[in-house]
C-alpha cells in the first residue's frame, strides 16, 4: 500500500434526535467527547497521513477539541447542507492541499466512536484491491425486516422483506479521492439520493466491496445509544490494558 491515506469525518450535523442542545459528537464519554474517541483510533495508526474534520461554519465546540490534537495533521473544513455536501467539501479541501487523485480516503461518521482497530485494519488491507471501486464495513442483517405501509401513522406492516443478501452499512467507507469526488459531484448534480459514499459510487456504476465488520461499531443517534457506546468503549479500553 503505497498510496497516501486520509480520513474525512463529516461532523456538521446537529443531532436533533438526541433532543439535546449540544451536538451529539460533542457529548462526553469517559472524559472525552464522542468526536475525540472517533478520532483516536485513526491517530494510533501509522498508515493514516492525516484527518479532515468537516464542521459547521459556526461550530463553537471544535476549537476546544482541536487544541487537544496538536502534533498530528488534523485539519478543519466547512460543511454543507447535507452529509454528501460536507464530504465533498472535505475532498475538495484535500485536493486543494495537493493530495493526489489516487490517494485513498476513508469517510467515517463523527458519531461512530466504537470503531475497532481490527476493523480499521481490515479496511486498510483492502486498499490495493478495492480503492478504485470502493469498499465499506458492513454487517449482515440478522433481524426480520418489515416494510411499513406508506403514509400511515401509527405505522402498520405492508409485508415482510427477505433479509437474504441485506447488509447494514457502517463506516468507514473507502475509495480513492478522485473516484469518490467525481461520483459525489455527478450524483449531486443530477439530483440522485446520496445517503452514504457507497450510494454515490453505486450511482456511477461501481460495486463497492462489503467487508464484514463488528456490530459494536454503532452510530450514536438516540439518547439510549450513548450508554451502549460507553459500554463498548470501556470494553476496548480493558482489552488494551490487559
Amino acid at each position: 500500500m503505497n498510496r497516501p491515506v486520509w480520513v474525512v469525518i463529516p461532523a456538521a450535523g446537529v443531532g436533533r434526535r438526541m433532543q439535546l442542545d449540544c451536538p451529539k459528537q460533542y457529548l462526553e464519554i469517559h472524559d472525552k467527547t464522542v468526536l475525540e474517541h472517533t478520532i483516536d483510533v485513526f491517530l494510533g495508526n501509522s498508515a493514516i497521513d492525516g484527518i479532515v474534520v468537516v464542521t459547521g461554519a459556526e461550530d463553537e465546540y471544535w476549537p476546544v477539541v482541536a487544541e487537544k490534537l496538536q502534533g498530528f495533521p488534523v485539519f478543519q473544513a466547512i460543511g454543507g447542507n447535507e452529509r454528501a455536501d460536507s464530504v465533498l467539501n472535505g475532498l475538495h479541501f484535500l485536493a486543494e492541499k495537493g493530495v493526489p487523485e489516487d490517494a485513498v480516503v476513508l469517510v467515517h461518521d463523527a458519531a461512530r466512536p466504537c470503531l475497532s482497530r481490527s476493523d480499521l485494519h481490515l479496511l486498510l488491507a483492502a486498499i490495493d484491491e478495492h480503492a478504485d471501486s470502493g469498499a465499506i464495513l458492513a454487517v449482515p442483517v440478522r433481524d426480520t425486516m418489515k416494510r411499513a405501509k406508506p403514509g400511515q401513522k401509527p405505522f402498520s406492516i405492508l409485508h415482510t422483506e427477505t433479509r437474504e443478501h441485506l447488509w447494514h452499512a457502517l463506516t468507514p467507507q473507502m475509495a480513492s479521492l478522485g473516484v469518490l469526488r467525481n461520483a459525489l459531484e455527478q450524483g449531486l448534480a443530477e439530483g440522485a439520493t446520496i445517503t452514504d459514499e457507497a450510494s454515490a459510487l453505486e450511482y456511477v456504476g461501481l460495486s463497492p466491496r462489503l467487508l464484514e465488520g463488528d456490530s459494536s461499531n454503532i452510530k450514536i443517534t438516540r439518547p439510549a445509544d450513548l450508554g451502549l457506546a460507553e459500554f463498548f468503549l470501556q470494553r476496548y479500553l480493558s482489552e488494551e490494558e490487559a
